[in-house]
């Protein structure tokens, strides 16, 4: 029997030392961390949202114009500052669909006619979804926002959003 319980005891102490993590096995998920990208909010300009003559809110906003912009879109960020958000410009008002692939952050979706005026809005979009968001009518414009704050400022559909773009000596 003792010999049995100092074999038992033997193979315990084994075991244990075999279970400690080596300094090797944790290196690499410090190292994948910092080498995680996390692109900073640009503020190109300023979005007021109203309704009926009374501003709700204002926002700085990143403004992505192109293909290449509107594509990375809010992703690789891990969050917004506040009081700011992402707005897109397209060139015609369509109908629109947006993913969350790469984006680390929920968000609120805001589609805004070409006379301004929000079309829909889609509140606490996933990060990472890979399903398309339809804007469910014509939009020109995409406004994005963290997660919540439409519901923070109580908007609706049919509240009128005015934009503005920083004049070259906003930008020195």
């Amino acid at each position: 029997m003792n010999r049995f319980l100092t074999l038992l005891l033997a193979g315990l102490v084994l075991a244990g030392c075999a279970s400690e993590p080596s300094t090797d096995q944790t290196e690499p998920a410090a190292e994948a961390e910092s080498d995680r990208v996390n692109i900073p909010f640009r503020e190109d300009g300023s979005l007021t949202i109203s309704r009926d003559g009374e501003v709700l809110r204002t926002f700085a906003i990143e403004i992505a114009e192109d293909d290449s912009s509107r594509n990375r879109g809010l992703m690789q960020r891990d969050g917004l500052p506040d009081d700011s958000g992402m707005l897109f410009l397209f060139d015609s008002e369509t109908e629109q669909g947006f993913w969350m692939a790469n984006t680390r952050i929920a968000l609120d979706l805001i589609f805004i006619r070409s006379n301004g005026e929000i079309q829909s809005i889609s509140k606490y979009i996933q990060p990472m979804r890979t399903e398309t968001i339809p804007s469910n009518g014509p939009a020109q414009y995409v406004f994005e926002v963290e997660a919540g704050v439409s519901d923070s400022i109580g908007l609706i559909e049919g509240d009128v959003v005015a934009w503005e773009r920083h004049g070259s000596e906003a930008d020195q």
